[in-house]
């Protein structure tokens, strides 16, 4: 599991370090492969990071889902179309392809945040405003916490 919020800097070759932590996970699990896609959060865009063998499952599960449902080709378009392979190098770096760099309006601050079985790779400016809103959020409205049953 992926936990915790680290800010690094994307190189002028558009490499990024990934955090000690989250590349403990994948050195744990014996496989320094990702895929990265687009991704956004209340119309911010960031980027999803998988492990390789959760995004297998995932492509799994859509697999099960009704082909020609346009909900499904809508997010096959969108998130599995914009996927790309990549593999952290001998420094523990990974490229992010320029499309999606621009997608996620991905500057030269970046902040890496968990999110359980992956984790999101965004802009600082852009994290920071989604974050701050979140916690405005669960503030004025307790009770999405008790729906979510914690």
């Amino acid at each position: 599991m992926f936990r915790g919020t680290f800010e690094h800097t994307v190189d002028e070759k558009g490499r990024v370090s990934v955090p000690a932590r989250f590349r403990l996970y994948l050195q744990a699990i014996n496989d320094l492969r990702v895929v990265i896609t687009n991704f956004q959060i209340e119309g911010v865009p960031c980027l999803d990071v998988y492990p390789y063998a959760a995004w297998v499952r995932l492509e799994d599960q859509l697999r099960a889902k009704p082909q020609f449902d346009p909900r499904v080709l809508k997010f096959i378009t969108y998130y599995v179309g914009s996927a790309h392979d990549c593999e952290l190098d001998k420094q523990g770096r990974i490229l992010l392809p320029p499309t999606l760099r621009e997608y996620a309006q991905l500057k030269r601050d970046v902040v890496f945040n968990s999110a359980i079985d992956k984790f999101r790779i965004w802009d600082r400016d852009n994290w920071r405003k989604v974050f701050m809103a979140a916690g405005a959020e669960l503030a004025n409205q307790p009770e999405i916490l008790e729906q979510l049953g914690v």
